[in-house]
C-alpha cells in the first residue's frame, strides 16, 4: 500500500504516539449545538471499536476546565496509554469514559488511551456546562 506523508500527517502522528498514527480513512464528525469538528482516529483497537459503535450520542460534562467527558454505551478494548495530551486530543480515561481535551495538559497514571485528534480548533468546547454530542463516521 502506498503511503503519502505530509507535514500534517507527521504532526498528527507525533501527537498520537504511542497510541498509533492517524489514518486518513478513519475520520469522524463530532456535532453539537455549540459547533462541529472532525477528527482523525488513532490506529489502535480502542479507536476501531469506537468506529464500530457509531453513530453515538453522548452527554459530556466539563471536567477541570480542560476537558469534556462522557460515558460510552460499552467498554472499549485496552490500548497503549500516555500521560500527555494536547488541545483536540480524543481519549479514553477508563474503558468507557470518552474525553475531548480542549487545553494542553498531563494526566496521572495510568494515563489515557489516545483515540484520535481533532483537526482544527476545539474552542467550541472551551466553556462551562454540559453539551450533547453526536459522533458519526465521516463520509
Amino acid at each position: 500500500m502506498k503511503q503519502i506523508f505530509s507535514a500534517g500527517f507527521i504532526a498528527a502522528a507525533f501527537t498520537l504516539n504511542p497510541g498509533g498514527s492517524a489514518l486518513a480513512q478513519d475520520r469522524i464528525l463530532i456535532s453539537s449545538e455549540w459547533g462541529n469538528v472532525s477528527a482523525e482516529l488513532a490506529d489502535n483497537a480502542a479507536a476501531r471499536a469506537l468506529v464500530a459503535m457509531l453513530p453515538l450520542t453522548i452527554e459530556l460534562d466539563d471536567h477541570l476546565r480542560q476537558e469534556k467527558t462522557g460515558d460510552l454505551p460499552a467498554t472499549l478494548p485496552a490500548a497503549p496509554r500516555q500521560r500527555e495530551f494536547s488541545a483536540g486530543t480524543l481519549g479514553l480515561w477508563s474503558a468507557s469514559d470518552f474525553v475531548i481535551y480542549y487545553r494542553n495538559g498531563r494526566v496521572p497514571q495510568p494515563g489515557i488511551v489516545i483515540l484520535g485528534q481533532v483537526q482544527g480548533g476545539v474552542s467550541v468546547f472551551d466553556r462551562p456546562g454540559k453539551v450533547t454530542i453526536k459522533i458519526e463516521k465521516a463520509p
